[in-house]
């Protein structure tokens, strides 16, 4: 074990969320996850997003191409949010507009998701890594082609540096104590895991 290692806890005081490409074409490129299991994922951390009220910024890559618009539901649930079309960089830290959007909010936490992982994701990742921040990609609302592709990509950010999660833990890292919000991050956690519900469900009937 590093004795050096040193825990890094998300901090909703520090944390930006960064939607990268979740996009109508590119989405149709992802294999890794069931569509239905993908869209979910990508909504619970929106919803974790809102519930922590942490800044949340969108972008998009080369949209008036095959890559299509942004999937209205992102665009519903942040409609103030800096929303960067970018022209044609595919390197997001590319855009001077998207890394000023996350230098204006002052916090040095970011987590990413995006479509396609190994490129959407990882090349802003590494360059975030690169210039001085702590990054967090959620696992399971970024998708690409297949799982061998996935793991390639998972393994370069984590050698740099990158934190893993999925989006289950960023709202536990997030909440730290059960006691700060018990039936609204309960809420959050029943609206995407079915079964999670069974256990809210018993225990406000035994908290009545």
């Amino acid at each position: 074990m590093d004795k050096n290692f040193k825990y890094n806890r998300l901090s909703k005081d520090d944390a930006v969320c960064l939607l990268v490409d979740h996009q109508s074409g590119l989405i149709s490129l992802v294999q890794d996850f069931s569509p239905g299991e993908f869209k979910n994922n990508v909504l619970a951390l929106a919803d974790i997003a809102r519930f922590f009220n942490l800044p949340t910024i969108l972008t998009t890559s080369f949209e008036d191409g095959p890559n299509g618009p942004i999937v209205p539901e992102l665009k519903e649930a942040f409609p103030n949010a800096p929303y960067i079309p970018r022209p044609g960089q595919i390197n997001a830290w590319d855009n001077a507009d998207f890394v000023k959007a996350i230098e204006d909010t002052g916090r040095k936490q970011l987590i990413i998701a995006g479509v396609v992982t190994d490129v959407c994701v990882a090349f802003p990742a590494l360059s975030a890594i690169e210039a001085g921040y702590e990054v967090y990609v959620v696992t399971d609302a970024s998708g690409t082609f297949n799982e061998v592709t996935r793991h390639a990509s998972w393994a370069r950010m984590s050698a740099a540096g990158v934190q893993l999660m999925n989006w289950f833990s960023v709202a536990c890292e997030l909440h730290r104590d059960w006691r700060n919000d018990v039936e609204g991050l309960g809420a959050l956690l029943s609206n995407h895991i079915p079964n999670y519900r069974n256990l809210i469900t018993s225990y406000l009937a035994q908290n009545k």
